[in-house]
């Protein structure tokens, strides 16, 4: 994949580069990279968490290694939960992609303070108790 990158590159083809797992890929891909022409870098953070892999310090080691890439920008791909967005964010990621859902939630709950999502999630048990024909 690297060499592609690199002709692309080199013809002023601006690239994004998806599904990026590894390390490995993330330093062939710097290394193919035009500093002059712009590229998104895709590295499925969601993804390495799957595997039991704490993603944080992959993507900061992917972010080191396109420091001297102005033009590239790093992506948070595979968004899972609202503490992706704000990982992404630590990380010095550019560029995070959030699906609707976890946007709505976000938004939601963002601005509620635990003691709110506490009460919330009372209320919650409690409905689930009443519909279940349960009596407190």
């Amino acid at each position: 994949m690297a060499p592609l990158v690199h002709e692309l590159s080199q013809q002023g083809v601006k690239l994004n580069i998806t599904a990026i797992l590894t390390l490995g890929q993330v330093r062939e891909i710097a290394a193919a990279l035009s500093e002059s022409v712009p590229a998104v870098v895709s590295v499925f953070a969601g993804r390495i968490a799957d595997t039991g892999v704490d993603p944080e310090p992959h993507m900061r080691a992917s972010r080191c290694m396109l420091e001297d890439k102005p033009l590239a920008e790093l992506l948070w791909a595979s968004v899972r939960e609202v503490l992706n967005i704000f990982q992404a964010n630590r990380c010095g990621c550019h560029i995070v992609t959030v699906p609707h859902d976890i946007l709505a939630k976000a938004m939601k709950m963002v601005e509620a303070g635990l003691p709110d999502v506490s009460l919330d999630t009372v209320r919650m048990f409690s409905g689930d108790a009443a519909a279940a024909g349960f009596h407190l």
